[in-house]
């Protein structure tokens, strides 16, 4: 049955859309893959070596196939002048320009947002930075670096103890709202025909993250202290000791203590006036929790579990990422896609998100260095002897 075009714009909000993605390692890659998840025609623009996260070892040897479907690599090298001209029809092809070099290194090039604009007044240019412009911009910057200076690792270690998040947090949100500001140009173009410069950057993105700590200690007077000394708004939201293993449980209201307690058999406890409210249950808490851990103490996770569904209150296990390869409710609602990079195969997150009923999957594997460059120099209207003059001499790589 052949799909409308109302369809096809459900499924894939941003099809007609072609992007540059001159992006590398995470931040960058991350705004192109929402934007290709979304049905935007990413092409990867990649040293003609290759982009160096492809041979990445240790922490950073998934970031290439996590990061990369459902674009095309186009293999080209940015300081041959040899390779402007191809460099100029591609930026006159393109809606979207994306890139994470270091301060100025784009307009050094030849190909910052003065010039690409110049060529193309239409395009909205992404520039993923370390610092938005202030004493701060000519700095690089690292995900870790922003934690450590934006607070966000003093409030993930204990006391003294600063440690950064067990996740490139600040690259990826940083990507995210690269990718907000980008589809809001694309929307004020639809009005006024010009293109926009928007930036994001990893400071300000951690700022933005520790900003409900900030509002707390102005608004509320409370005292900023890190997550693992900070003075609790409930009676139980906290890491529970099983026989087995350790179970999070969070218990948010009076309705939810009730059933708590009905569930676990701590009538007891429901009927101790000490305990009749939250604030006063907070307050008991240096006698509560080990008094509520000794019970957990006894039981398995499993029955932890069952009683936790049976009161329908918030709970989860501590679990690594790995585990997640085997998690029923991803594995059953499609949220784990294949991916394949050379021999090896991988399941990966999808997209957090629906439209409608359609799921953003795999349309494309991460591709080979440079295995659309062909395909991508004809479609900017470079001739057959134009191309291969440019690969006999180095200033594009790929099959041909």
């Amino acid at each position: 049955m052949k799909q409308t075009e109302q369809d096809i714009s459900s499924k894939f909000p941003l099809a007609g859309i072609k992007v540059l993605d001159f992006g590398h390692t995470v931040m960058a890659p991350t705004c192109g893959l929402i934007l290709a998840d979304l049905g935007a025609e990413v092409v990867r623009i990649e040293r003609v070596e290759g982009d160096p996260t492809r041979n990445l070892k240790g922490f950073g040897s998934g970031f290439f196939g996590y990061l990369n479907r459902n674009k095309e690599s186009v293999a080209i090298d940015l300081k041959n002048p040899l390779s402007r001209p191809a460099l100029e029809r591609a930026i006159q092809w393109a809606d979207v320009v994306i890139e994470n070099f270091g301060p100025e290194v784009m307009s050094r090039l030849g190909y910052g947002y003065a010039e690409m604009s110049g060529i193309n007044p239409r395009l909205v240019y992404c520039s993923l930075k370390g610092f938005l412009p202030g004493p701060y911009q000519a700095r690089p910057a690292l995900d870790e670096v922003v934690q450590m200076m934006g607070g966000l690792a003093y409030m993930t270690g204990p006391v003294g103890q600063p440690i950064r998040a067990g996740a490139s947090i600040v690259d990826m949100t940083g990507g995210m709202f690269g990718v907000i500001g980008i589809t809001a140009a694309l929307r004020a173009r639809e009005h006024t025909g010009q293109g926009a410069l928007v930036t994001s950057a990893l400071y300000e993105t951690t700022a933005f993250l520790v900003g409900q700590h900030m509002a707390m200690a102005q608004f509320g007077d409370t005292p900023v202290v890190p997550m693992p000394a900070r003075t609790q708004a409930w009676c139980l939201y906290d890491l529970c000791p099983c026989a087995d293993g350790q179970m999070f449980i969070g218990i948010t209201s009076d309705a939810q203590w009730k059933r708590f307690c009905a569930a676990f058999g701590l009538e007891e406890l429901l009927d101790d006036p000490r305990l009749a409210t939250n604030t006063s249950r907070t307050v008991e808490r240096p006698w509560l929790l080990p008094r509520l851990n000794e019970k957990f103490a006894t039981l398995s996770m499993a029955s932890v579990e069952t009683l936790c569904k049976k009161a329908d209150i918030p709970f989860g296990p501590v679990r690594t990422p790995l585990d997640l390869l085997e998690d029923e409710h991803l594995r059953a609602n499609g949220s784990l896609l294949e991916v394949t990079v050379g021999e090896r195969r991988a399941s990966v997150p999808a997209m957090p998100f629906r439209i409608d009923d359609h799921l953003p999957t795999v349309r494309l594997q991460p591709q080979d260095v440079g295995a659309q460059t062909g395909k991508y120099l004809q479609a900017w209207g470079l001739t057959d002897a134009e191309s291969k003059d440019l690969f006999d001499r180095g200033a594009v790589a790929g099959p041909h």
